[in-house]
């Protein structure tokens, strides 16, 4: 049975019960109203007809008494008018016998109506004026009246009483009425009510079964098997439930598989790598660390893994720049001296380039942060070796070369006219390239001072032109070497810039040979300033 026939059953039982109690509750209904219509209509007629014939019968006692006072044909008048009146009504009460011992009060009633009619006559032959007419309305007529009236007053009270009995008759039915349709209407309730309860358990059970079923498999749990017990809407979806089930379960079982293999391989590639690599989530908790990383930060895999950094790295400033990458991936990178991590051992320093990566959806989530740590400890000591050997070497070369520039001075100052012409070329040629040599050297130790961080600045008030000349000619022979040609291009209200001189020529020095260095022969460098 489908379920909405089932539905419809239970409907269809519901408004069957309905409608039988509407059918009961209308037959007694109709049973009470033909009961109350019986107590009008057979014994109100004749209590009607019972209160009218004593209203005719005290009127003709009245015309008796009209008669004995001399009023002879006014009172033979009423009297017979009345006898007609109760006549009618007598008749119609005979027409309407309807309890028992009726019949007999009306034959009584009727032969002592006779026997009144019998002594009016009588007395309307004697003689009025005679004290016997008075004495035998008393003896005789009015006893005869009395019993008539009697009568008929029990025919009305035997009417009463059955009006009474049948209103107590018809009040009981009416209550047994209520009850019956009370204890039908309680009882197509229970029958409803049991067979809606019957209907909901029978439709909720299997909907019950469904719901735990799907948050099972929700929660991940896909072994789940659905009894099904009926072929109805609710049977197939169980059936359909049990299908999906098996089918995720193959499905899951699948990207699980997938997902282990996609893991190793993962942690393969993590420790291949020949860097340190740390891998935090959006909580900063360490999801993955090769080897390297965690020699470099002196822990090791099974303890940093699901822990916070901190907990496994002490180190806040490195801390804070992750922190600050996974809260604003589009950041600027950091320079090459924020970017260095150094880490003191026991024996020595170590120096670490680190590079900071955040991972992001598509919609631009943020999942975690990947650090890159690079060991650059040999290319610092590389870097600082080269420091201190060009400080060494200029302090040492600034020495002799002063004397040689002091000796060839002297010698230009002495003796110029001892030396020959060409003589005297030499010497300013070897002055020429003493001066240049120191003004290497001066450099030189420039350039150690800038990477120590103790360079100082003589701030002077130059002009622009000056600084470009002065760049360019030093290099003009260097470029003619290789057939190139440089020009410079400034403007002539351009204001002064306060610099150091010596180092602001030696980076457009540098920067021009690099122009030099890259440009082929009979190429063209032009030097702007605006």
């Amino acid at each position: 049975m489908k379920l909405k026939t089932k539905i419809l059953a239970g409907y269809g039982l519901a408004l069957t019960l309905v409608v039988l109690v509407c059918i009961w509750g209308a037959l007694n209904l109709r049973r009470l109203g033909k009961a109350s219509d019986a107590i009008l209509q057979e014994n109100y007629r004749s209590i009607l007809a019972a209160d009218n014939m004593i209203d005719a019968l005290e009127r003709q006692d009245s015309a008796t008494l009209l008669l004995l006072l001399g009023e002879r044909s006014r009172g033979i008048e009423q009297f017979h008018s009345n006898e007609v009146a109760f006549l009618q009504w007598l008749g119609r009460a005979k027409d309407n016998i309807t309890i028992p011992g009726e019949k007999e009060i009306l034959l009584e009633l009727e032969g002592s109506y006779k026997n009144y009619l019998i002594t009016f006559d009588q007395l309307q032959q004697q003689e009025l004026t005679d004290d016997s007419v008075i004495n035998y309305y008393d003896k005789t007529v009015f006893p005869i009246f009395e019993r008539v009236r009697e009568t008929s007053t029990q025919l009305r009270e035997l009417n009463q009483e059955t009006m009474v009995a049948a209103s107590e008759a018809a009040q009981t039915f009416s209550h047994q009425a209520m009850w019956s349709m009370a204890i039908t209407g309680g009882t197509a309730a229970g029958l409803g009510l049991g067979f809606s309860l019957l209907l909901s358990h029978r439709i909720i059970r299997p909907l019950k079964e469904m719901t735990d079923a799907t948050e099972q498999i929700a929660e991940g749990d896909y072994n789940i098997a659905i009894a099904v017990k009926s072929e109805d809407e609710m049977g197939h979806l169980g059936t359909a439930i049990n299908i999906m089930s098996q089918k995720l379960k193959g499905f899951h079982e699948l990207n699980v598989g997938r997902v282990i293999v996609e893991k190793q391989r993962s942690d393969a590639i993590i420790r291949s790598i020949s860097d340190g690599l740390v891998v935090v989530d959006a909580e900063f908790k360490i999801i993955a660390i090769n080897p390297i990383a965690a020699s470099i930060l002196n822990t090791s895999l099974q303890r940093a893994i699901g822990n916070h950094f901190l907990e496994v790295f002490n180190n806040p400033q490195l801390y804070e720049q992750i922190k600050q990458t996974a809260a604003t991936p589009t950041s600027s990178p950091l320079t090459e001296d924020e970017s260095i991590l150094t880490i003191e051992r026991p024996n020595k320093t170590e120096y670490y380039k680190f590079a900071i990566t955040p991972v992001t959806t598509e919609e631009g989530n943020m999942l975690g942060v990947v650090l890159l740590l690079q060991n650059v400890t040999k290319l610092q000591e590389l870097n600082q070796l080269k420091s201190d050997f060009v400080a060494t070497a200029s302090h040492e070369l600034r020495t002799p070369l002063t004397g040689m520039a002091m000796s060839i001075n002297l010698l230009l100052e002495t003796a110029p006219e001892k030396l020959s012409e060409q003589e005297q070329k030499l010497l300013e040629a070897a002055s020429e390239d003493v001066e240049r040599l120191r003004a290497l050297v001066n450099d030189l130790l420039d350039l150690s001072k800038i990477e120590s961080g103790r360079i100082e600045m003589e701030l002077t008030a130059f002009k622009v032109n000056f600084l470009l000349e002065k760049a360019v000619t030093l290099l003009k022979v260097q470029a003619q070497e290789k057939e190139i040609e440089i020009t410079q291009h400034s403007s002539e209200n351009l204001p002064l810039v306060k610099v150091d001189p010596n180092k602001i020529i030696w980076v457009l020095t540098n920067l021009i040979a690099n122009a030099i260095r890259y440009t082929d022969p009979g190429g063209k460098i032009e030097v702007f300033a605006e």
